[in-house]
């Protein structure tokens, strides 16, 4: 959080300023690569008519992402200088911050930010590209956010380098331009030689937008054109879902997909494009049909807590489950639907989001609403203490795609198939995202928990049915009944291994019998004491390796009672494990167990899962 008396000085300051000029003058950066092979640049940043002392900042977060990841420590080499290029003192008042008191109403600030991490959320530069993530790179004044801003990149003068980003463009092809800080963090830049796939959509209004795909990859041309092909039969699916393009400030969309052997994977929203990154184009458009559903679904859909963003500290929400389970669910819906995923696969990955959060162990401690509000902890931050969030937590794309299953089906179910969830996202759309803001980069109708609940009644027409829905599953701890609900669409929930003695699903090391990690609560091994780090000697008799642990549980049936002997920090024990069947299930095609899938069955299966595109919304 901002110190609440500087920002209140800042804003009184601010606001003198505004009253005398209009409009405040562009916060102005250049920023350069003058050796990209060490792997750094050269940023120039220009504040204009500064009133009082300036403080400069990096960020400590970055939008999409939830937890802090501190991108000051890879800034270096700091230097401030006024308007006639006078170098000025800086005071360090806390890690994050520069403050120059001393200017003559202009500072300028120059410095050098290395970078060497492929994903959405870094910044890396070498001589095939400079992927950038800006709150990664840029520094900002406190009291200037709203302030315009103009970007100027120089790429070095011996590659082939062009951009590709959602900033707005000018007549300079090299300059870009932001309406504020909000929508400058929110796009990421791409500077390479990459290659460039592009289609025209067009929104019922008969407004048209361009849909770009920028790769950086060694992968081979005929690839490179599977890869946009895919995208394209995924954007008609997502706006099949909506009845309607956001409406793209710069009239493009662009994918930023950056594939080589040294990438981490990872996939970024943004505004008006994406960050997808990873070792391969193979297999890579499931998370473009993600991160492009967020172009609706939390960029402009958007929960408080994340509205505005906050560069200073952690951001919180208690709506991920539908920030990020919803659009978790509708990438593969959106996959399924435009034929890039199987019918069987996508049904079998819906049945581990359920069965996941069903017998999670992390439903006893935590609802939707709870794990959403964990992200500070869990999205890409990292712990040097263990932690015993593999039994106490669910994720929120898991758990929230779950809760998506079960709302969707729950609305055909109840409606005979006329409001599904598709419906729901609609209304969602209408209400808080469409309406817009006062600026890119702003939205005006955040939504809270009490919206969700009136969306659900709106579309279903059931205010009780809301209630009851927004009680037991997103605020409480219980869990869907899928096994009533698959049926409609001729799917049969059962056991995974029925009949089969079961004491928990234990993950050991390498070598040997010791339990690598937690040992979820409620399963017959953690009702008799053993837990990560115990090593199990005997089990039914001498042991020494999970193999003969589970040659013991082929022998045995539910209900038996078994000797097991372990060894802890404190010494060895023994105790018995009282065995259990295993309760994990799998939602299999009722053709595919003997019975007869009936024609309302497969209209419904039908509905849910084939494609929702009439006719063809591209140029």
């Amino acid at each position: 959080m901002r110190p609440p008396l500087v920002r209140s000085v800042l804003v009184v300051v601010l606001v003198a300023w505004t009253a005398t000029a209009q409009p405040a003058p562009p916060i102005v950066y250049r920023v350069s690569f003058p050796a990209p092979e060490h792997r750094y640049a050269q940023v120039e940043v220009t504040f204009p008519a500064v009133a009082g002392p300036l403080q400069a900042r990096m960020s400590r977060s970055s939008p999409g992402r939830y937890a802090v990841h501190e991108f000051v420590k890879n800034v270096y080499d700091v230097h401030a200088f006024d308007g006639s290029g006078r170098e000025r003192e800086t005071l360090r008042p806390n890690p994050y911050q520069w403050n120059v008191a001393a200017h003559d109403g202009t500072v300028r600030i120059a410095y050098k930010v290395y970078g060497d991490h492929v994903d959405g959320t870094y910044l890396a530069i070498d001589t095939t590209h400079a992927h950038m993530n800006l709150p990664a790179a840029l520094m900002w004044a406190r009291g200037l956010e709203d302030r315009p801003v103009r970007v100027t990149f120089v790429p070095p003068a011996t590659l082939q380098w062009k951009p590709a980003t959602q900033l707005f463009p000018t007549a300079d092809p090299w300059t870009f331009t932001a309406p504020n800080l909000q929508y400058l963090f929110d796009s990421p830049t791409e500077l390479s030689a990459y290659a460039l796939r592009a289609f025209t959509v067009k929104n019922p209004d008969g407004h048209t937008f361009t849909i770009r795909t920028a790769v950086h990859s060694d992968a081979p041309r005929q690839d490179i054109d599977a890869y946009a092909a895919g995208v394209q039969k995924i954007v008609d699916e997502a706006m099949a879902v909506f009845g309607e393009f956001p409406p793209y400030e710069t009239g493009t969309y662009t994918v930023l997909a950056d594939y080589l052997p040294w990438n981490a994977g990872d996939g970024m929203e943004h505004r008006n494009s994406t960050v997808v990154t990873g070792r391969s184009l193979a297999n890579a458009l499931g998370t473009i049909a993600h991160e492009f559903f967020h172009g609706w679904n939390v960029e402009r859909i958007r929960p408080q807590g994340l509205e505005p963003f906050d560069f200073e500290a952690a951001n919180m929400t208690d709506s991920l489950w539908l920030a990020e389970g919803f659009t978790q669910y509708y990438g593969t819906l959106v996959m399924t639907r435009a034929g890039l995923t199987d019918r069987d696969a996508a049904i079998d990955g819906f049945a581990r989001m359920a069965n996941e959060v069903v017998n999670g162990s992390g439903r006893q401690f935590r609802s939707a609403v709870d794990m959403s509000r964990m992200a500070p902890f869990v999205d890409a931050a990292r712990s040097v203490d263990r932690t015993n969030f593999g039994t106490t937590f669910i994720s929120y794309y898991t758990y929230g795609a779950a809760v998506a299953l079960g709302l969707d089906l729950s609305l055909r179910d109840k409606s005979g198939g006329k409001v599904t969830l598709d419906d729901f996202m609609r209304a969602m759309w209408k209400v808080h995202g469409k309406p817009g803001g006062p600026q890119a980069g702003l939205v005006a109708k955040p939504y809270s928990l009490l919206d969700v609940r009136d969306r659900i009644a709106e579309v279903s027409g059931d205010r009780a049915f809301a209630d009851d829905f927004h009680t037991r599953y997103i605020i409480g701890r219980e869990a869907v009944d899928y096994g009533r609900l698959v049926q409609r669409a001729g799917l049969v929930m059962r056991r995974r291994n029925p009949g089969a003695a079961w004491m928990g699903d234990l993950a050991f090391a390498p070598q040997g019998a010791t339990i690598a990690a937690l040992v979820p609560p409620g399963t017959p091994a953690y009702d008799a004491g053993l837990e990560q780090d115990d090593v199990i000697t005997a089990f039914d008799g001498p042991i020494a390796n999970p193999q003969q642990i589970q040659a013991v549980l082929r022998a045995h049936k539910p209900g038996d009672r078994v000797a097991v002997e372990f060894t802890r920090r404190s010494g060895p024990v023994r105790g018995t494990v009282t065995l259990a069947e295993d309760p994990a299930f799998v939602f299999d095609a009722v053709e595919g167990t003997g019975g007869t899938l009936t024609a309302a069955q497969n209209a419904f299966r039908d509905a849910w899962l084939g494609s929702h595109v009439v006719v063809g919304n591209r140029r």
